[in-house]
């Protein structure tokens, strides 16, 4: 069967995991922007190009031009029969953009999945992995800068979804079998099945 998720999540929610559990569940690829600007950039498509230029110069890519890569990428033969997005859309601008987009193909999105997470356990979450891996963007003033970017530009996507009654809220706090496996159940009762539940074992 078809799914067109997307993945929404503060920092340290555990996105990452779970997008690659769920595209295996699902059979449907899991397309994250940061990989589709990385992907572009390394083939040096014409897209690419221009996305390398504002990341060179440390600048967010413009709306236009992430709209353009999402466009290409959801416009491939293994993104036909559903998808995952991871990353986008970010703003309201960004919203309507796929909204317009799958509409052109006569399709919408299915579910949207918030995963909801204390801010607490995630700057704690981070701050170990930051420890673990040497990391020196997970401090903590920087993680809670980042969660309250977070909530600022993504509680209005999750407003909007909501009102559409196609989102669901998923606790994220636990062990990654039991968070895959909320989300998975919390599909099912969206009429949404899993091709591998296996996958999660």
């Amino acid at each position: 069967m078809t799914a067109r998720l997307l993945l929404i999540g503060p920092p340290g929610a555990g996105k990452g995991t779970q997008a690659v559990r769920l595209a295996e569940a699902y059979g449907i690829p899991a397309i994250s922007t940061g990989d589709i600007f990385r992907s572009n950039v390394k083939n040096e498509t014409e897209l690419g190009k221009k996305a390398k230029a504002f990341m060179d110069a440390g600048d967010n890519v413009p709306d236009s031009l992430t709209n353009a890569l999402i466009r290409d990428r959801l416009a491939e033969e293994d993104a036909a029969e559903g998808f995952l997005l991871d990353g986008y859309p970010r703003t309201t601008d960004q919203v309507r953009e796929l909204q317009d987009f799958l509409a052109g193909h006569d399709t919408a999105l299915d579910v949207v999945v918030e995963l909801v997470a204390d801010p607490d356990v995630v700057v704690e979450r981070l701050r170990k992995r930051a420890i673990e891996q040497g990391r020196s963007d997970d401090d903590e003033n920087v993680v809670r800068h980042r969660l309250d970017v977070y909530r600022e530009q993504t509680e209005p996507l999750i407003d909007i979804y909501d009102a559409r009654g196609i989102l669901i809220k998923i606790d994220a706090i636990g062990a990654v079998d039991d968070v895959t496996a909320r989300i998975i159940d919390g599909l099912a009762a969206r009429g949404i099945v899993a091709n591998a539940p296996s996958a999660t074992n």
